[in-house]
């Protein structure tokens, strides 16, 4: 999607993320000339055992002594000290950056513009039973996308006058019914999700310009199964580059919306 919006000449003046998708913001935030190619490259590269280290038995020790988590976070906070650099401060960043967060004890969405980087990164992408919850800035915090999937209430407050919005949990229709137990928690996970960006998109719309970018068609794909990330890479890009073709912005509005199949 990032490619395609480059293509385009549509350049960002401030990025908000949430989960793992504030990750990849703040690879685009630190550079955004050629974040696309990087994130490209990252994740094409990226194995399993990197974002979530050790196999059965150590999940089964991590959960006897955690109770709460599958996989310790010291994977994916190599990941960002790797990309974004050890140290790293939202001040380091060319562009604005908003990362969501959920905190614990109010079920409310956290954000998260300024200071260290990593923690708030770390807690954005702390899915509850995989990751650790993170304690930062006095809160426990967990995955940004349990009540702010797609942050748009986030990104206005923070002065956005249009919003384009890389949305990857129904990027272009409700995928096929679930046939395994795993597929109908996710199922229901991700409808869960949705339906926030259902309800949300249309109110930020009312206010400014909100484009929806489609996605491919859903595959049926463990999310730890990161063999086939440039095979949908390169389905996103061309679903994102044929709608921005044909797009044609006049005033405050919804251009697609979640879980809408573009014909």
């Amino acid at each position: 999607m990032l490619r395609a919006l480059t293509e385009a000449g549509i350049r960002p003046d401030l990025v908000v993320g949430t989960s793992v998708g504030s990750l990849n913001g703040a690879v685009l935030a630190l550079d955004p000339d050629d974040a696309g190619e990087r994130l490209r490259k990252t994740w094409t590269h990226m194995t399993r055992h990197e974002a979530f280290p050790g196999g059965v038995l150590s999940q089964v020790r991590t959960l006897r002594h955690s109770k709460t988590h599958l996989f310790p976070n010291i994977g994916l906070a190599t990941i960002v000290d790797d990309h974004l650099g050890p140290g790293t401060t939202f001040e380091d960043l060319a562009l604005p950056l908003g990362v969501v967060a959920t905190d614990v004890d109010t079920a409310e969405a956290r954000l998260f513009t300024s200071g260290d980087l990593r923690p708030p990164l770390l807690a954005s992408a702390a899915i509850p039973g995989i990751y650790p919850p993170v304690e930062h800035d006095g809160r426990l915090l967990y995955d940004g996308g349990l009540v702010a999937n797609v942050p748009m209430r986030q990104a206005l407050v923070l002065g956005a006058r249009s919003l384009v919005v890389l949305d990857c949990a129904f990027p272009g229709q409700i995928p096929s019914p679930p046939q395994t137990f795993a597929e109908v928690l996710m199922y229901t996970a991700m409808v869960s999700m949705r339906n926030q960006a259902v309800l949300e998109a249309p109110i930020a719309a009312a206010e400014v310009p909100v484009v929806y970018l489609p996605g491919p068609r859903p595959v049926r794909l463990s999310p730890l199964d990161f063999s086939r990330t440039e095979e949908l890479t390169d389905l996103a890009f061309e679903a994102a580059r044929i709608y921005l073709d044909g797009l044609v912005i006049d005033g405050p509005g919804l251009y697609g919306g979640p879980g809408v199949k573009i014909a």
